[in-house]
């Protein structure tokens, strides 16, 4: 117990450390990836929609946007997607970007990220964009307030 009340106050008294900021990198400041040239190729997954976006809610305003107008009902708009590697991103080792109707939208998972660069390595098409088609989901009215939205991708990538 007093063990447990010295580490307290010792937190309290010092404060609590959060780490630096990535080298370069000002701390609060925006990182935006490059808008992707234009697609080398357009793959699709038969119109399953099956891989999910990530890290999203940074993009959340673009997203919203993006769903347009669905009354009470969950949005489902189809659009069009470009996935990029994003070699310059400082707080992560190459994650692919995914832009929406020219918007960035969110990342790939790490691991499907890592399977989106295999396949791009086999068909040897390896630092080029992909597009592939997209929908935004969701935003459905639940218990008097509006569901959040997620972006999926038509995109197969163990092929």
């Amino acid at each position: 117990m007093a063990l447990s009340l010295a580490a307290m106050y010792l937190l309290l008294k010092k404060g609590f450390r959060t780490p630096p900021p990535p080298a370069g990198k000002a701390p609060g400041a925006a990182y935006e990836p490059a808008q992707p040239a234009a697609p080398a190729k357009h793959w699709s997954d038969g119109g399953r929609m099956l891989t999910e976006v990530v890290a999203e809610s940074r993009y959340s305003a673009a997203v919203r946007e993006l769903a347009g107008q669905h009354g009470d009902k969950g949005a489902d708009t189809r659009l069009q997607a470009v996935l990029a590697v994003d070699p310059r991103n400082p707080y992560d080792d190459k994650p692919v970007a995914v832009f929406v109707a020219g918007r960035m939208v969110g990342y790939l998972s790490q691991k499907d990220g890592q399977a989106f660069r295999d396949r791009q390595r086999r068909e040897e098409i390896e630092g080029q964009s992909v597009s592939c088609d997209a929908a935004v989901r969701g935003g459905a009215l639940w218990n008097g307030k509006h569901l959040a939205y997620a972006v999926w991708l038509d995109i197969e990538l163990s092929r």
